[in-house]
């Protein structure tokens, strides 16, 4: 018998554990499975051997809720980069002796585009060097909601759920006061802007906000985006704006460039910040009203206690189908959702080669944004709307979550 190998990778999400938890639960139940093995920080703990077993932490059926219910990398992320094995192969040849010193023969990756580019590489690497014993699959994770084959990433429609939540809780905030008012949330999502859209399902409930919203898809004109304002304010008194961090302009240069940190990380990726901050100072300047803005941040992603069923159900399963699909002998691929229904909202779990998703970006269809640009279609609040049903019972102790730690 061989073993199994579960990893996480990339930013952090409410439905990452729940990934984690299917892929233990199929490797436990395996009867091809003899240990089933998790590493520290991603591929950065396969370098450096910090493995560990998982079984006796997580024999039973409540610890597995627990960690399905705790937010983040439970077992600790990374965002390492890969070389090009064609141009220097010692790191390749450290995981594979790594691998085979536990005797792993299965290994699921957890992550988004960038985990994605990592399990190509092994994938391809293997596949290269006749190493057959190994067999690699990547589980999909990200809020972004931006890989390509799938039609919708794990951890989104919780994160979805939260901004929508937000908002609307944000709306009733800012409607208390008879003076003029905008306030410019931004929500993250670097080149696509799924997650600022869900914003829009704040108004299912009846309220009018957000008044304006926009995505990274389109370039954003600061001249514009004044003149919709101004247009806002002569209707009412408050106006909630919905912005994608990662606005560009129409020569693709971010918005906020000059408020923007010059560092990238290990991908290349400019870490942004300030684009709310940036149009508050525009808006107190040109128009001269009351404006704050508001940066979600980190909340998007670690909100677990108010989590998305769906999204919790599907992450799970997803986890069970990539290890059940590894051990059946399959490398090179990722576990998707592919939606057969949306009334009544049915999937079923399909893969896909691993190259056909990494470095890949799927972006908001522009037909699902209005022609003006300022604002999201009813298609995509349909599109949207199955994934952040359902309210999980979450264990409380003195008064807030608990959560699994290993």
């Amino acid at each position: 018998m061989k073993n199994l190998l579960v990893a996480q990778s990339g930013g952090p999400t409410a439905a990452i554990n729940a990934t984690l938890c299917g892929v233990i639960e199929k490797g436990i139940v395996s009867t091809a499975i003899e240990k089933v093995y998790g590493a520290r920080n991603g591929v950065l703990g396969i370098l450096s051997d910090k493995l560990i077993e998982l079984k006796p932490t997580l024999f039973n059926p409540e610890a597995l809720q627990l960690l399905c219910q705790t937010p983040s990398s439970a077992l600790g992320s990374c965002r390492m980069k890969l070389s090009d094995w064609k141009e220097s192969s010692l790191e390749y040849e450290k995981i594979i002796s790594v691998l085979r010193k536990h005797n792993i023969g299965y290994f699921v990756y957890i992550g988004g585009n960038d985990s994605m580019d990592t399990v190509e590489k092994l994938a391809s690497y293997c596949k290269a060097k006749n190493i057959n014993d190994i067999k690699i699959i990547g589980a999909p994770k990200t809020i972004d909601n931006d890989l390509a084959e799938t039609d919708h990433c794990p951890g989104f429609g919780s994160a979805a759920k939260y901004i929508a939540t937000t908002f609307s809780e944000i709306a009733c905030d800012c409607h208390v006061y008879a003076r003029p008012s905008v306030s410019i949330v931004e929500v993250m999502g670097r080149d696509t802007g799924w997650l600022t859209a869900a914003s829009a399902l704040a108004r299912c409930n009846g309220h009018a906000s957000p008044d304006l919203i926009y995505l990274s898809e389109l370039p954003f004109d600061i001249e514009q985006f004044l003149e919709d304002l101004q247009c806002k304010l002569s209707e009412r008194m408050a106006v909630v704006v919905a912005i994608s961090e990662g606005l560009k302009n129409e020569e693709g240069y971010y918005i906020a460039e000059a408020m923007q940190s010059q560092q990238t990380d290990d991908f290349g990726h400019k870490m942004l910040a300030g684009t709310g901050r940036f149009l508050e100072e525009i808006v107190r300047h040109e128009i001269g009203c009351k404006v704050r803005s508001i940066e979600l941040n980190v909340m998007q992603r670690c909100a677990s206690h108010i989590a998305s069923t769906s999204d919790i159900h599907e992450a799970r399963l997803l986890g069970n189908a990539a290890a059940d699909r590894v051990i059946s002998g399959f490398s090179g691929e990722m576990a998707c959702i592919k939606r057969t229904s949306n009334t009544p909202y049915q999937i079923e779990i399909t893969f896909s080669p691993i190259s056909k998703i990494a470095n890949r970006v799927k972006f908001v269809p522009r037909n699902w944004i209005t022609e003006q640009g300022n604002d999201v279609t009813q298609e995509l609040i349909d599109y949207i709307l199955p994934l952040v049903q359902g309210e999980l019972p979450v264990t409380y102790r003195n008064g807030v979550p608990v959560h699994f730690k290993f």
